[in-house]
C-alpha cells in the first residue's frame, strides 16, 4: 500500500474542500478514498478520480492517511466501527473540533498516530488556514506529508497540541464572525442606496488588501489602525463608535464563548 494512499471518512464541506484542495495542487503519486453516508457527496467526488467505499472500514484498510472529517458528535460512534481496522501505521487526522489525541487513542490504539487540524472553509478556494499539532507516535515524515496535504489548500501553521480548542475560535471559527462584520457594512451600504453588488466587491477587496497589509507591510495592528486614522477624520469618527461599543471585548467574549464550546465538545 503506498503511503499517499489518504482517506477521507466524512464528505462535508470541509472534507470536499480538502479533496478539492488536493486535486488541485502539485502533490503526486496519491490515491484518494471516500466514505459518506451520503452517496450523494461521494457522487459529487466522482470528477476527482476519489475511489469511493462502501463503509468506514475500507476506508483505514486501504490507506496509511485516514482524515476524521466528521462532527465530534458522530466521531465516537466512527471510531468505534474502525479500531480494529487500525495498525500501528495508521495516521488519523481528525479536524472535530475539541477532540482530543488522547480520546482518539482511547479508541483505537494506545500508541495510534494522531494528527490534530483546525482548518477552515477558505480551504474550497486554496485560500484555507489550518493549525495543526500531533503526537508524539507521529514521524516528522509523516507530519511533514499531512502539512503538506493541507498545505495545498492555503497557509499552514503548527501550534502546541494543548493549545487546539483555543485555535478554533482564531481560524476556524472566525471566518463565520468575518462574515457577520462584512454583512454589517454590506447593510449600511444598502441602506443609504449603494449598490449591494458595488459595496461588497469594494469592501471585499478592502478585507483582502487590509489582511495583505498585516501580513506582508511590517508595521504592527496598531500602526496601520493609526495610517488609515486622520486627526479629525472620518474614519476616526467611525473608530470611537467601534470603541464606545468595545469592539475588542466583543470579540473577545467571542471567542472565549467558542473555546468554552470547544472543551464541552471534548472527548
Amino acid at each position: 500500500m503506498s503511503k499517499f494512499n489518504i482517506g477521507f471518512i466524512g464528505t462535508g464541506n470541509m472534507g470536499f474542500a480538502i479533496i478539492k484542495g488536493i486535486f488541485s495542487s502539485s502533490i503526486s503519486d496519491i490515491q484518494l478514498y471516500a466514505y459518506d453516508t451520503d452517496t450523494e457527496k461521494l457522487n459529487a467526488l466522482n470528477e476527482f478520480g476519489v475511489i469511493t467505499c462502501l463503509s468506514e472500514k475500507e476506508v483505514v484498510e486501504n490507506c496509511k492517511y485516514v482524515v476524521l472529517a466528521v462532527k465530534p458528535q458522530v466521531i465516537d460512534t466512527v471510531l468505534d466501527k474502525i479500531s480494529d481496522s487500525v495498525n500501528a501505521d495508521t495516521v488519523l487526522i481528525s479536524i472535530a473540533a475539541g477532540i482530543t489525541s488522547e480520546f482518539v487513542q482511547s479508541k483505537t490504539l494506545p500508541d495510534a498516530k494522531v494528527v490534530l487540524v483546525m482548518p477552515n472553509t477558505p480551504l474550497l478556494l486554496g485560500e484555507g488556514a489550518s493549525a495543526l499539532s500531533h503526537n508524539n507516535f507521529v514521524s516528522d515524515e509523516e507530519f511533514d506529508f499531512v502539512k503538506s496535504i493541507f498545505a495545498s489548500c492555503g497557509k499552514t501553521a503548527v501550534v502546541p497540541i494543548d493549545k487546539m480548542k483555543e485555535i478554533i475560535a482564531v481560524n476556524g471559527s472566525s471566518p463565520a464572525f468575518i462574515y457577520l462584520f462584512a454583512k454589517g457594512f454590506i447593510d449600511y451600504a444598502q441602506s443609504v442606496g449603494i449598490d449591494t453588488a458595488s459595496a461588497t466587491e469594494l469592501f471585499s477587496q478592502s478585507l483582502i488588501g487590509s489582511a495583505k497589509m498585516i501580513t506582508d507591510s511590517g508595521y504592527s495592528i496598531d500602526e496601520l489602525i493609526k495610517m488609515v486614522s486622520s486627526p479629525g477624520g472620518t474614519t476616526l469618527a467611525g473608530l470611537d463608535r467601534f470603541y464606545e461599543g468595545k469592539l475588542t471585548d466583543v470579540v473577545n467574549n467571542a471567542c472565549k464563548s467558542c473555546t468554552k464550546r470547544a472543551y464541552e465538545l471534548s472527548k
